[in-house]
C-alpha cells in the first residue's frame, strides 16, 4: 500500500547522531544505532545510505529550541545538515522540536539501571526513539497525509 512509510529519525548532536526508525506502518519506533561523527561529508554519505538500505521514506530530525520556542545557531547548523541530508534522500525533512528529550531518555536510562558508561553510549539512540515516538503519537504522519 502507499500509505506504508518507514520514518528514520535523526537526534543530531556535535559528536554523535542517534538514529532510531519506525515500523513500516508508522506506528512504533525502535532504536538503531548510535552513529560516530567524521566530516559532514562522511556523515551524509553514510546516513544517506542508512536511509535507503531500510527503505525509509520520510526523515525526522530532533531540532533544539529554546524554552520561549526560538531557534539558535545550533538549530540553523542542524536544519542545514537536514535539507542537505533530505536532498540526498529525495525527501524533505520534517525538523520537530526536541525539548527536553535528551532529559527524558536520560531518565528512562536511570530508572532502568543502565551504568553511566552504558548511558553515555546510548543516550543519543534512545533521544532519536523519543523524538520519533513523539512525532507518531501526535498524529504528525496522518495530518501530513491528509
Amino acid at each position: 500500500m502507499e500509505n506504508y512509510r518507514r520514518i528514520m529519525a535523526l537526534d543530531m548532536g556535535e559528536k554523535r547522531i542517534g538514529v532510531a526508525l519506525s515500523d513500516p506502518l508508522g506506528l512504533t519506533a525502535q532504536g538503531l544505532e548510535v552513529y560516530q561523527r567524521t566530516t559532514t561529508a562522511k556523515d551524509l554519505a553514510y546516513l544517506t545510505a542508512l536511509f535507503k538500505e531500510h527503505d525509509a521514506s520520510g526523515l525526522l530530525i530532533g531540532v533544539p529550541r529554546h524554552m520561549n520556542g526560538e531557534i539558535g545557531p545550533e538549530t540553523e547548523k542542524i536544519m542545514g545538515f537536514g535539507q542537505r541530508l533530505g536532498d540526498n534522500c529525495g525527501v524533505e525533512p520534517i525538523f520537530w522540536d526536541e525539548r527536553l528529550t535528551t532529559v527524558q531518555a536520560e531518565r528512562a536510562l536511570l530508572e532502568a539501571n543502565v551504568r553511566r558508561s552504558r548511558r553515555r553510549q546510548v543516550i543519543d539512540q534512545v533521544a532519536a526513539v523519543l523524538i520519533l515516538e513523539n512525532y507518531l503519537r501526535f498524529g504528525a504522519l496522518q495530518k501530513k497525509e491528509d
